[in-house]
């Protein structure tokens, strides 16, 4: 069987982990063969590989975008909750919103996944803003996995995912109960945010210039060296003293001649020097 651990073998899944990390920047451990089993034992069979070295060798010769696009989005942990962790959002809406004032803001969400950071920032942004119109806040929303992208831009979500952080009074708020029973976001948060697909190892010089960044619970994934190369890259692309919010597991280091550490009580965020 294709989708067994046996089946991979140790040099098989050596050349699987450095063409992963070369192509998209994640890094798997020692002993995630039963995680690239699982996720990748199904295109093996269907497309009749028997090894996962040959399916590197397919996949690097060229030809084959859609196959090298489904394998990547078998390959991406898309784990996301309605104001993870909280603090980021209350420093958004506590320091950093009152200190821009009816400034409009660019904020970019990195590795936005099904949408619920972004969605979750667009929803502080309409709270603080009280309805209105002075200030044309832009979210730009990225991610690799395409078919994770496609689903965000829908706005649609079933109870479940509804459920997984968001308040009974914000569910009411800010989104539409549709005829099968799922949730539609309302088009005054939806239409803030624009949804594009970016390989974080790649430029961002199109995307523009930033007030604030988010860029949480995805550096975990990446080496020490790509996670120094990623945040000198979002220094360039932040305004000056603009902020970058990482994931509650994620530090900077040494990075203090670009960042200063700005602690909030709780939580922290970055602000560019």
């Amino acid at each position: 069987m294709l989708g067994s651990t046996n089946a991979i073998t140790p040099k098989g899944y050596d050349v699987f982990r450095e063409y992963l990390e070369k192509v998209c920047g994640i890094m798997l451990s020692d002993n995630k063969q039963y995680l690239v089993a699982s996720r990748l034992g199904k295109i093996l069979e269907r497309e009749n590989i028997a090894k996962l070295e040959d399916l590197v060798v397919l996949l690097s010769r060229g030809g084959k975008s859609a196959l090298k696009e489904e394998v990547i989005n078998a390959m991406t942990t898309n784990e996301t909750l309605w104001f993870r962790d909280a603090h980021p959002f209350n420093i958004l809406k506590s320091k950093i919103l009152p200190e821009k004032g009816n400034k409009s803001l660019r904020i970019w969400s990195a590795a936005s996944s099904t949408g619920q950071e972004p969605y979750s920032i667009s929803i502080t942004l309409e709270e603080f803003r009280s309805g209105s119109s002075i200030a044309a806040d832009k979210i730009i929303a990225t991610d690799i996995c395409t078919n994770i992208l496609a689903h965000a831009k829908q706005a649609e979500y079933d109870h479940l995912a509804i459920a997984r952080g968001l308040s009974d009074s914000m569910q009411k708020n800010y989104f539409d109960k549709l005829e099968n029973g799922s949730w539609k976001i309302k088009p005054n948060i939806r239409n803030r945010v624009d949804f594009k697909y970016l390989n974080l190892i790649d430029s961002y010089a199109s995307l523009g210039k930033f007030d604030v960044i988010f860029c949480r619970n995805v550096l975990i994934y990446f080496s020490a060296e790509l996670k120094l190369d990623i945040l000198t890259r979002m220094h360039k692309v932040l305004n000056p003293g603009g902020y970058l919010f990482l994931g509650g597991s994620e530090a900077l280091s040494g990075l203090s001649s670009m960042y200063d550490i700005i602690q909030c009580h709780p939580g922290i965020v970055y602000q560019a020097k």
